[in-house]
């Protein structure tokens, strides 16, 4: 796998760090995009210092010149680009009709207008080498949540996004796909725990057992490892799984 790359967003803490960390071992020069940007480098430093090639950058995926930044520093440094996970993400929740309009552009602009910006900076240095356009999607893009409208809205989006990617990427050799786990015990999750049992009126287990996981077979959460394991797999592909979303659920969401 000599000299092949990997941009990650949100890659400084939970699905992104293990995906980042994955890639590394796999062999990829791995990009640290982050809006955390100390965070960032941290894990660069931990990946370089065993063995790995990595570099961190700042990135607010909402903002198109830091996106648009980061991707001239991956060209700079490594000289392509052959992966990119557009997995940064944010959880606001609240009952429907008491949803801001001020949170909802909050959503949107990380959710959609980030992995529009993030995709679009990919696909652009992508059209004479190929690569693959990864979306962390969600359980929630094909089912609907109740207090996460313009979560499901904006995950919906990204299976979309991939599918539309796939066809206008195929002239390219640019493949695009998306990771669609169900919950999975990262800091977003756990910080969702206490705010929807105060907007439900039920204890944090319960929501856990009868919200979060009361449609999987067996009532686990999804891992960190299960979405980086899935990654890899797709880094491999050539062709035959582009414009998919890969469910990661424990049997929620069956297709």
């Amino acid at each position: 796998m000599q000299n092949m790359t990997a941009l990650i967003t949100g890659a400084a803490s939970g699905i992104g760090k293990a995906c980042a960390q994955r890639m590394a071992e796999e062999g990829y020069s791995v990009v640290v995009a982050d809006v955390d940007q100390p965070a960032a480098e941290r894990l660069a430093r931990e990946l370089n210092a065993s063995g790995h090639t990595a570099i961190a950058v700042r990135m607010d995926v909402t903002r198109e010149d830091e996106v648009e930044a980061g991707f001239d520093r991956m060209m700079n440094t490594y000289g392509r680009c052959d992966l990119v996970l557009s997995n940064a993400g944010i959880q606001i929740v609240h009952p429907f009709d008491e949803y801001t309009f001020s949170d909802w552009k909050k959503m949107m602009a990380v959710h959609a207008d980030g992995s529009f910006l993030v995709a679009r900076a990919a696909f652009c240095r992508m059209k004479h080498t190929g690569g693959r356009i990864m979306f962390t999607g969600s359980v929630q893009s094909f089912v609907g949540s109740k207090l996460k409208a313009p979560y499901n809205f904006a995950k919906h989006g990204v299976v979309g996004l991939a599918k539309s990617l796939a066809r206008e990427g195929a002239e390219f050799g640019i493949y695009a796909y998306a990771i669609c786990p169900s919950f999975i015990k990262t800091p977003l999750v756990e910080k969702q725990l206490p705010e929807q049992a105060a907007a439900l009126g039920i204890s944090e287990d319960e929501v856990a057992q009868n919200i979060m996981l009361r449609d999987t077979v067996d009532g686990a959460f999804t891992t960190v490892e299960d979405v980086a394991d899935a990654l890899a797999y797709l880094a491999g592909d050539c062709g035959a799984l582009t414009g998919q979303s890969l469910r990661l659920t424990h049997g929620w969401a069956m297709q």
